[in-house]
């Protein structure tokens, strides 16, 4: 049968509370690791927070070195509806003035009217050249041909017009139907003169130009063939910009002028000016998006290692050499003489005053002045060079900084591994610990129930020779 023990039941002892007691002396040591831990986990998290807030320093400061950010342009027309414009960060600021006298076509042809697009055209051959035309049509220049056989059986307009379309042809065929029926389109896939097309056909009824079964399809105005119909001729579009001729295959000009692209919509009544400018807006959001990045970073670090004398606590990393390094290190470098310009030497004499706190506030008048000079200004962020690091820029350099800041052997990972290390020691205590405290539970137990066993032998033998020496004085008093 199974003993149940209850320690202090023989003796009368608070045994568990004597045990609880003693164990609560050897916890204390477990108590503080497990405090240290709370601290290493809250100091990891927030180097963390920093990796991510460095990050984006260095991204922001990244967008700045970069060329395309300082050639950004926007492009404006006076007429939308006539010419739309886009520019690339190629693009040069400047004044165009552009008129338009054609605009580009596609060739396009329509067949003779059908019941409907299930009306069969007949069989034979059909052959598509694409090619220039010259103006009059009485000479075609071919630069591709490809041959598309029609049935047996006869096709309908329908079928015929799925069977070009899946060929590649260069031509697109598609049935337009109205009230007075269906008729078979083709179209140029592409505008300009040298995506005409011409049509010869090699009917089944041996008669290739009467009009009827597939010679209805034929356009050859070189050979005096026209049963198929053309509505509109291939052209090149027509304009003059500032009064220079310009002739394109395409309605959008993309190379006539450096990263500007123009997409002509109608012709012109009148000349249409184009204007390419700095597009300060753009470069604007670079330059705030830098801001903010720096001053979440510094208000991180700087809410993380201050003592609050009010709360009377210190941030999470107070005291820690390594995050204040990093404050010290960014406002250096924020507000460092560089003479990567020879208009401006500090950020500040561009519109990034730095605050007290090491903030930047933008001072709208300063940079409003420093975008009038973009080169200089673009010089004081961007600069880079390699034999003489004062001429670097300040992003530049705040970007070399977050790099090293963050790379394998930077402040940053060195500290984060270092703190890993700490927790992992911290784990590898608070584990040992508790087995000696389960040891010491053991070892008590042990003892307490040994002693509980022992005054309760001596409490019984007590009470035994208390018993024998009431019935001796009672028999005594008889």
């Amino acid at each position: 049968m199974a003993t149940i023990s209850s320690p202090g039941i023989g003796s009368g002892l608070d045994v568990n509370n004597i045990i609880t007691q003693l164990l609560a002396v050897e916890r204390q040591p477990l108590s503080q690791l497990q405090g240290e831990a709370t601290n290493l986990q809250s100091q990891l998290s927030t180097y963390g927070q920093l990796n991510s807030s460095m990050a984006a320093l260095r991204d922001a400061a990244a967008a700045l070195t970069s060329s395309d950010t300082w050639s950004q342009t926007l492009a404006t027309t006076s007429d939308n509806t006539t010419v739309a414009v886009s520019t690339t960060s190629s693009a040069k600021p400047g004044n165009y003035s552009l008129e338009i006298q054609r605009l580009a076509a596609a060739q396009s042809n329509s067949s003779i009217t059908y019941p409907s697009a299930e009306s069969l055209v007949g069989e034979g051959t059909l052959r598509i050249e694409l090619g220039t035309w010259s103006e009059d049509q009485v000479n075609f220049v071919s630069s591709s041909a490809l041959e598309i056989s029609v049935g047996p059986p006869a096709e309908s307009l329908a079928q015929l017009r799925d069977k070009i379309n899946s060929a590649n042809a260069g031509i697109t065929a598609s049935v337009l139907t109205d009230a007075n029926g269906a008729r078979l389109v083709f179209r140029s896939t592409a505008t300009g003169v040298a995506n005409g097309f011409r049509i010869s056909v090699n009917d089944a009824d041996a008669n290739n130009t009467d009009g009827l079964g597939l010679s209805a399809l034929a356009f050859d105005p070189s050979a005096g063939i026209l049963t198929m119909a053309q509505a509109i001729a291939a052209a090149n579009a027509a304009a003059t910009l500032n009064g220079i001729p310009i002739s394109s295959a395409s309605n959008t000009l993309s190379n006539v002028v450096d990263g500007v692209s123009l997409t002509l919509g109608k012709l012109t009544t009148a000349p249409v000016q184009i204007n390419a400018n700095q597009d300060n807006t753009a470069i604007r959001k670079s330059l705030d998006a830098f801001a903010k990045a720096y001053n979440d970073l510094n208000t991180l670090l700087t809410e993380q290692t201050k003592f609050n004398a009010t709360s009377g606590r210190g941030g999470g990393l107070q005291g820690d050499s390594a995050a204040v390094s990093l404050r010290s290190q960014m406002r250096t470098v924020l507000g460092a003489t560089s003479g990567a310009s020879s208009t401006f030497t500090r950020v500040a004499e561009v519109g990034f005053d730095v605050q007290r706190d090491g903030s930047i506030k933008i001072n709208e008048s300063k940079l409003s002045a420093g975008l009038s000079n973009i080169t200089e200004m673009r010089n004081l962020f961007s600069n880079s060079n390699i034999t003489t690091l004062s001429n670097d820029g300040i992003a530049t350099r705040l970007r070399r900084m977050a790099d090293q800041a963050m790379g394998i052997d930077g402040t940053i990972n060195t500290r984060t591994q270092g703190l890993q290390r700490s927790i992992e020691r911290n784990t590898d205590r608070q584990e040992f610990l508790n087995d000696q405290i389960a040891r010491v539970e053991k070892r008590l137990r042990l003892q307490y129930s040994a002693l509980d066993t022992q005054l309760g032998q001596l409490n019984g033998l007590q009470n035994y020779i208390n018993q024998q020496f009431n019935n001796n004085n009672n028999n005594n008093s008889g």
